[in-house]
């Protein structure tokens, strides 16, 4: 049985087309038929609805707004009726072999919540080549109890027990995966799995700015109930855990989950 037939893809837009149509093609290159993607068009006027005309066999949903990340992944996530459904940014290259690495690794360890490796910056490598010795090499390597919002896959029974994203105006995957981990559901990062990602395009595009933004802020952490304190020590505890796994990876295997080129120059995060 081909495992890419278990999972839908959603992705959510608004404008940006030139990454939309790369996302896509290679989604299609990487197994992925145009029936398996769910696009929720925040009201882009860039011609992304022209070219989703052009791909009948993609879901799509248009909104007479940009309502945002949070509010798009949960339009589009209700649509999946797969075991299991990808949120990914549109600026994000997925090569042949990520997506059977993400639920090869979820199903055989029983992980719920589970992203890929990744690579920021700019495309100026042979990123498909690189991809494949990475994951070969990193196919063992892990981040345990941590996710992003670049991409994560999510088994459809998280959906069914915390439901879907809450709407806080750019901290809605920060607020899904603690309530996943409150409940007892397994997230990880996986190097089995691996994407290039140009860098927060797509979550830069849908957030709102200035004053507003602040107040989304301060929204979310008394929604949580999270003091000062409590978000310093969380803050100081990733940072510590983060730094913990750069130094360990980089040490036993050349590379890490996370890597940022920046000028040509690889920096491991």
């Amino acid at each position: 049985m081909n495992p890419l037939a278990e999972i839908s893809l959603v992705i959510p837009v608004f404008n940006q087309l030139a990454y939309t149509v790369n996302c896509v093609e290679s989604l299609n290159r990487a197994g992925i038929g145009d029936a398996q993607i769910i696009v929720v068009n925040n009201a882009s006027t860039d011609g992304t609805a022209e070219f989703l005309a052009a791909h009948p066999e993609i879901r799509v949903v248009s909104n007479e707004t940009n309502i945002g990340c949070g509010p798009a992944w949960t339009q589009g996530a209700r649509l999946s009726s797969a075991e299991w459904t990808v949120v990914l940014n549109n600026d994000v290259l997925i090569p042949a072999g990520c997506l059977e690495g993400l639920i090869s690794f979820a199903v055989e360890n029983k992980y719920d919540i589970v992203c890929p490796a990744m690579r920021e910056g700019e495309a100026d490598y042979d990123w498909q080549s690189h991809a494949a010795e990475f994951m070969k090499k990193m196919k063992d390597v892990r981040r345990e109890d941590i996710a992003h919002g670049v991409c994560f896959m999510v088994h459809r029974k998280v959906f069914e027990t915390i439901g879907y994203f809450n709407n806080f105006g750019g901290y809605e995957d920060d607020d899904f995966f603690r309530r996943a981990r409150q409940t007892g559901f397994r997230l990880a990062i996986t190097g089995r799995a691996f994407l290039h990602h140009f860098g927060s395009v797509t979550q830069k595009g849908m957030k709102f700015k200035g004053v507003m933004n602040r107040e989304h802020r301060l929204r979310y952490r008394k929604a949580i109930g999270q003091t000062w304190l409590e978000r310093k020590i969380h803050q100081l505890n990733q940072d510590l855990r983060s730094l913990w796994w750069k130094q360990s990876e980089r040490r036993h295997f050349g590379n890490t989950l996370k890597e940022r080129r920046v000028g040509g120059v690889v920096e491991y995060c």
